[in-house]
């Protein structure tokens, strides 16, 4: 049987594939640190094959760069031995749910996603920290190697949190906060489904800087728009110059030429303008403009009204119909000329017959329609009792969002910046209004609270975000008792840690003989932790069903109805093994000292090859 990795893909090699796939004239050999010789690219090969002419060296050309932007690029491809341990402790209806809510770095938390949801996500919103000159989050020393950093990349400071001070003052202000968005943005892109699209919030001190990195990672084609939120509902008079009312929601897409947008329901105040005055058939309608200002002689014309006015387009315009087109129209009842019949002609549009339904968002978000940022912090009072979190978007706000994401039966919502929890608790509330199933994953790092949080229970931002999806899921099926029972309001919680296996398992080159023999498995894992991380590498959803059977005697799990089984006692005999191969899985993983006996090893590819030969065999 193989060995699985346990580590996540190198995109490095990947690219390294595809580019040989493309230029297989430019692919070399190289000798690596170890002095052993692998596939390389070689760069000035490839530039000959990209240009007639080669830009290189000091010569001038557009480009968006910044200290450490090189390392930022590293950081994002790098692989990840770390894992994600289940908790069912704090989770709610862990067995049921298909929610996720994942406490840990989100930069690593996004790598090990990427492998179960590669291209699978509709949608993606982020806040992430404004870089007003307070505390951000911010850990990626970019002064170590790769190697170290995915050793260190779990520390923490003194306090037990991750948090550095990025003042202005610092000569880095822009630097560290570019550094901190391009690689967890570079690894988001590959999660988003084709006509998946992205939300970013976002304030003037980075908002110029945060659109040019978008558009170098999803492709300045892919942008929609940058939305100005109205978060204030008055202005502060103690500003110096601007009360500053606004915020940005930047929005990008995946694919531009697949993604479509999200249309708004009617309102009562839009379809108001369509009237029925002369009772057609058809239904309301309301009058249209029939002139345009790009002139066209074949179209200017004289029309003769019905009570007997001649009449010709303005000066400089002419109609927008040709005199056959309008013979049509006239002819079809659809060209009106006001109730006396001595108006303009006016071309009669039916609300029946617009081409879209519903109506097209607009790229100011009032917040009499979506929300202020007073609203969103007494949404969170209102679920915790106190204000126990700074800055919270409202549940209006991101609902508009999702609106315009034209989410599908159950697609997959994703936030990596979840703070308390908004994008879950707006995204049920969606659900229950639309009857649709989506599902979310948010990503928190475990960073401390203030003190006024402390003081009400919650020493941890992800405290604060679960205890709001338990109360604001409690709350909405109280309301809709009737329309809800089906609605998930559970969460499954994943905690990002080191490998489950120990460094033997990485790295048997460096140990001697009497050590490769010894577990290679951390003794504070269980079995669910393996099951987890075989789930991350074989490319299985962390929502799917799982169960845990026995088969003589020995704990077996089975996961998406036996999709994958594995089983990881020892002394597991040929009767288990047996069993396991008749139910005929994709996937089975077992610990490579799980085998009761030589007798039972020698039989086991028999067994399967007899029972079911096509099933994947994997070892730990």
């Amino acid at each position: 049987m193989d060995k699985l990795n346990m580590q996540t893909t190198n995109i490095v090699d990947e690219n390294i594939k595809r580019i040989g796939e493309l230029f297989p004239n430019c692919l070399t050999e190289r000798l690596n640190d170890e002095g052993k010789p692998e596939v390389a690219i070689d760069f000035d090969q490839l530039r000959q094959e990209l240009s007639k002419d080669i830009v290189e060296g000091a010569e001038e050309r557009y480009q968006f760069t910044w200290p450490d932007k090189r390392n930022a690029i590293r950081l994002a491809n790098a692989p990840t031995t770390d894992t994600l341990r289940p908790c069912r402790e704090e989770s709610v209806d862990f067995d049921n749910t298909q929610n996720l809510y994942i406490e840990g770095d989100n930069l690593q938390v996004l790598k090990l996603l990427r492998e179960n949801y590669l291209g699978k996500v509709k949608m993606i919103y982020i806040d992430p920290p404004y870089n007003t000159g307070n505390d951000f989050v911010y850990n990626d020393d970019f002064s170590q190697t790769t190697g170290e950093y995915l050793r260190n990349s779990g520390q923490e400071d003194e306090e037990g949190n991750r948090l550095v001070a990025n003042t202005e003052s610092n000569g880095r202000f822009h630097t560290d906060w570019l550094n901190m968005i391009y690689p967890r943005l570079k690894v988001a892109k590959d999660l988003l489904s084709e006509d998946g699209v992205i939300f970013i919030s976002i304030d003037d001190n980075e908002q110029e800087n945060l659109k040019r990195v978008a558009s170098e990672v999803f492709g300045a084609h892919n942008f929609i728009a940058q939305l100005v939120w109205e978060r204030a509902y008055s202005p502060k008079n103690d500003a110096r110059f601007i009360s500053n009312s606004h915020d940005y929601v930047l929005m990008f897409s995946k694919d531009i030429n697949q993604f479509v947008i999200g249309r708004l329901d009617r309102t009562e105040d839009a379809n108001a303008r369509y009237k029925n005055p002369d009772n057609d058939p058809r239904g309301v309608w309301k009058p249209s403009d029939m002139s345009v200002k790009t002139y066209n002689a074949e179209s200017d014309y004289p029309i003769t009204t019905p009570s007997g006015r001649v009449v010709e387009p303005p000066a400089g315009r002419c109609w927008s119909l040709s005199r056959k087109a309008f013979r049509e129209r006239l002819q079809d009842n659809r060209i009106w000329f006001g109730p006396d019949g001595d108006s303009v002609p006016c071309i009669k549009r039916f609300l029946s017959e617009l081409k879209y339904e519903g109506m097209a968002p607009t790229s100011i978000l009032f917040y009499k329609e979506v929300g202020h940022s007073q609203e969103g912090a007494k949404e969170v009072v209102a679920l915790l009792d106190k204000g126990v979190f700074d800055g919270p978007k409202p549940v209006r706000l991101l609902k508009r969002l999702l609106t315009l994401a034209n989410l599908k039966e159950d697609s997959i919502v994703l936030d990596f910046f979840s703070g308390s929890g908004s994008t879950a608790h707006a995204l049920m509330s969606f659900n229950a209004e639309k009857q649709k199933k989506c599902k979310f994953i948010l990503v928190q790092l475990p960073e401390n609270t203030d003190e006024k949080a402390k003081e009400a229970g919650f020493n941890t931002i992800p405290e604060i975000g679960k205890e709001r999806i338990r109360r604001a899921g409690k709350k909405i099926k109280e309301e809709s008792p009737l329309t809800t029972q089906d609605l998930d309001t559970g969460f499954r919680v994943l905690k990002l840690d080191s490998s489950n296996m120990q460094d033997v398992y990485y790295t048997p080159a460096e140990f001697n003989d009497r050590d490769l023999f010894e577990e290679n498995i951390k003794p504070d894992r269980t079995d669910e932790d393996l099951l987890f991380q075989c789930m991350i590498e074989l490319g299985i959803e962390l929502s799917a069903k799982i169960e845990k059977k026995s088969i003589a005697g020995k704990s077996v799990w089975s996961v998406s109805d036996g999709y994958l089984m594995a089983c990881f006692d020892k002394e597991v005999n040929e009767t288990t093994i047996t069993e396991i191969a008749r139910q005929q899985p994709y996937y089975f993983v077992m610990r490579d000292s799980s085998l009761a006996n030589d007798q039972v090893a020698d039989n086991f590819e028999q067994i399967f090859n007899h029972y079911s030969k096509d099933t994947i065999r994997r070892i730990l």
